[in-house]
């Protein structure tokens, strides 16, 4: 192995050692320079060239790239182990954050507040665990742990605003699914106070039961201003449509009874009943003490019977049933005292046979 050696040792320049910097070759030890030559063809005959991007690099070339590698370092371009570590923590905190965000998409919106709010503490605690198990060093640790708290409060509030945006759009709709139905009913044809009380609890029963979130609160404030006003709207056309429509079918019954039964009883309980209303009551009652009277509580109550119960809905039946009973009172007005005139075939049929003939033959 010694014969591979390149070492040698360098003799002693000159004696003046301070003055070495100003002197010449010719005036250093000869065997000094010899030497010197020597190592300076070792070192080149051993050291490479520096290539950068397919260029050799001399000694200003060589400077000038130390130079943007410090700055490089300097601005953070190159990785160090602070960025490496801070790297590693980052890869650790967009796992947690993805954790988070599975969880809560998990959670159908919208909800009530406080079941989001619960959801979120305890995904929270979650990927706050899986962060201090998988984090690598202290100082950027704790570093990424607050950057890793801010990002879930960033996305914990898109969620409450979500969770607001859904809960309002749905509130909405079933707000105007009830103010649809509360028009509709008071515009019945026939009027009906427990036909109005049925629809009236199945819509409260049901914005209760679909409005659900932040919105809730406020909407049930519409909602009941809303409900109290469309049955105050509808007590208050109640009464006068019931009486027009008793009105209207005592006309109706003269005429059945006049012209289409002929029952005079009908007719006369129908003339009675009608001069009643349009009469006596307009004279001898105001229209406050008709409707708080004892008999119109009994009619009213008479009158619900009829027209709405959970067998039949006379306002959704009423013309159907009206066509009927409109076919019956005809067949029965052109057929039915027909066949008690006629008795018998209405074909017409011969007295005698054709063998009890009289009338001679002719060949």
């Amino acid at each position: 192995m010694g014969n591979h050696s390149t070492a040698f040792s360098l003799p002693q320049p000159h004696l003046q050692r301070t003055k070495l910097c100003d002197m010449e070759d010719k005036e250093l030890e000869p065997l000094y320079v010899k030497r010197r030559e020597q190592l300076k063809q070792l070192v080149s005959s051993i050291v490479k060239p520096k290539i950068v991007q397919g260029r050799t690099l001399n000694g200003k070339d060589f400077v000038s790239f130390l130079q943007q590698i410090l700055e490089a370092l300097n601005k953070g371009e190159i990785p160090s182990t602070g960025s490496l570590v801070e790297i590693f923590n980052k890869a650790i905190l967009d796992r947690c954050l993805k954790v988070y965000r599975e969880k809560m998409d998990s959670l159908n919106l919208p909800v009530p507040v406080d079941e989001l709010q619960k959801l979120h503490e305890m995904t929270n605690g979650e990927a706050r665990i899986l962060f201090d198990k998988q984090h690598f060093g202290k100082h950027h640790a704790a570093q990424s742990a607050l950057k890793l708290e801010d990002e879930i409060k960033e996305v914990y509030r898109n969620f409450l605003l979500a969770n607001e945006y859904q809960s309002s759009k749905l509130c909405e709709a079933r707000f105007s699914e009830c103010e649809d139905k509360m028009d509709h009913l008071q515009v019945l044809k026939l009027p009906s106070m427990a036909k109005f009380n049925a629809g009236f609890t199945h819509c409260n029963q049901s914005f209760v039961k679909d409005c659900v979130g932040p919105a809730k609160e406020s909407y049930e404030r519409r909602m009941s201003k809303m409900l109290a006003k469309s049955r105050a709207l509808f007590i208050k056309e109640y009464n006068n449509k019931l009486f027009n429509w008793l009105a209207t079918f005592s006309l109706v019954m003269v005429v059945i009874g006049r012209f289409v039964i002929k029952f005079f009883l009908l007719e006369i309980v129908a003339w009675v009943m009608f001069i009643f209303l349009e009469t006596y009551t307009r004279m001898f009652w105001s229209a406050e003490s008709l409707y708080y009277n004892p008999a119109w509580h009994i009619i009213v109550s008479s009158w619900e019977m009829i027209v709405y119960s959970p067998i039949l809905d006379l306002d959704r039946w009423a013309i159907p049933i009206v066509i009927m009973l409109s076919l019956g009172v005809l067949y029965w007005r052109c057929f039915g005292r027909r066949r008690k005139r006629v008795k018998g075939s209405l074909l017409p049929l011969y007295k005698n046979s054709y063998k009890n003939s009289s009338r001679p033959r002719s060949d």
